[in-house]
């Protein structure tokens, strides 16, 4: 990352908070201006022939407004290079073109619909690499064996959407190294999705990961006003490969969408911290009531709804709080079988608004199966119909409880 001012660099490296808040949102170099500007332009004039300045030919390539979000991002990950796309599905996209034709893509089998439906609808029609779903989370053993000479990308989420299962990336980095050694085959890289947790969570290439990438519309950009995607690595490679296909492919987000997510990032320690609170009591709430069947939250230590996964989360561990999601399946009741029950909750509501998407400051509730992983009906990531999913937002937890109590005793 490129000094956050004229000062001289400290002789220590900046906490995550001190980094969200200044990370590409260095004062202005022209004006001092402390909000950086937007560039919304197309093109740029150049001294002469093939001789643009400081490389800005053409804004598909190069946008200083892009290069500072995209900054920013790699110094919250531990990254050094950001590559940004026009949304999460972009960036989805262009990750995949990593493996070729004859090449494997080994994914975790709870992921995003829009991931599934690319993969499946897109990638392998296209003839490039085939997708074969396994429950990573369940231990580095069945990774192990799925993995061959085959296999370019092994690829999951950790928290999975919408069932929040963690997958140890640490463990899952270890046995693809050993793997390909002991088989004498190229190194697959590891691709984490880390829409769910957060820089301010998880920092996946910390623990080995080759790509983490966000849907950046989300906890990122944190306000529900715009779609963008970006992917972060070390690999210079990789990096270099993703540049050009974020040129070739064109999916490259314009400047003000940059700039939303780029604001948001300063106040994302922050609104993660409460996210993180309020999602924490409203799990407690719901796996103390008798009419809910199970609720998952990669936070819950205790009980009958403790996470398999929770020795992942907590202070020095792969996550540093169990994030922002919470989702839960209903018991069927004389009000209804647990189905009709999560379409009646989530209709129910107030404060929780009944929308796709995640990661607002405002609390949201959805039905995954019918609404973001209705493209997965009918194959092995098929979801729950009772499955309700909870995006926790910032309001007075006080306020969220009371609102899901009153849906949940009213259906």
């Amino acid at each position: 990352m490129k000094p956050m001012s004229h000062a001289d660099p400290p002789d220590h490296d900046d906490a995550f908070e001190t980094l969200a808040v200044h990370a590409g949102a260095e004062p202005d170099e022209i004006t001092g201006a402390v909000s950086p500007p937007i560039y919304q332009t197309s093109t740029y004039a150049q001294d002469g022939v093939n001789r643009p300045r400081g490389g800005h030919d053409y804004a598909r390539s190069i946008n200083p407004t892009r290069d500072r979000l995209e900054r920013a991002v790699a110094a919250l990950e531990k990254g050094r290079h950001g590559i940004a796309f026009a949304s999460g599905s972009a960036a989805t996209a262009a990750i995949a073109q990593l493996a070729a034709t004859g090449e494997e893509i080994v994914v975790g089998d709870d992921v995003y619909g829009g991931t599934y439906r690319y993969l499946e609808k897109v990638h392998r029609p296209g003839g490039a690499g085939e997708a074969r779903y396994v429950d990573l989370s369940a231990g580095p053993d069945v990774l192990w064996e799925q993995l061959t000479a085959a296999t370019r990308l092994v690829w999951f989420e950790s928290p999975s959407n919408p069932n929040l299962k963690l997958t140890d990336i640490a463990a899952a980095a270890r046995t693809i190294r050993e793997r390909a050694e002991q088989a004498g085959t190229p190194r697959p890289w590891l691709v984490v999705d880390n829409t769910f947790a957060s820089p301010a969570l998880q920092n996946p290439l910390e623990l080995g990961a080759d790509i983490v990438f966000h849907s950046a519309t989300k906890y990122l950009g944190g306000h529900s006003d715009t779609i963008l995607g970006i992917a972060v690595t070390r690999d210079d490679a990789i990096a270099e490969r993703l540049h050009f296909l974020q040129n070739a492919m064109g999916g490259v987000p314009g400047p003000l969408d940059c700039f939303l997510v780029l604001r948001g990032l300063r106040t994302l320690h922050v609104r993660v911290e409460r996210h993180v609170a309020n999602a924490t009591a409203v799990a407690e709430f719901l796996a103390a009531r008798d009419d809910i069947e199970r609720v998952f939250y990669p936070g819950l230590t205790d009980g009958p709804h403790a996470h398999p996964g929770a020795a992942l989360v907590g202070e020095g561990r792969q996550m540093r709080g169990g994030g922002g999601m919470v989702s839960f399946i209903p018991r069927a009741t004389s009000g209804g079988t647990a189905a009709e029950r999560a379409i009646a909750i989530a209709e129910a509501t107030r404060l929780f608004t009944l929308a796709e998407s995640l990661g607002g400051v405002e609390s949201l509730i959805e039905v995954p199966a019918t609404m973001t992983h209705a493209s997965v009906a009918g194959s092995t990531l098929e979801v729950d119909p009772a499955l309700v999913r909870l995006s926790v937002g910032i309001e007075h937890v006080d306020d969220l409880v009371a609102d899901l109590r009153g849906a949940l005793d009213r259906d």
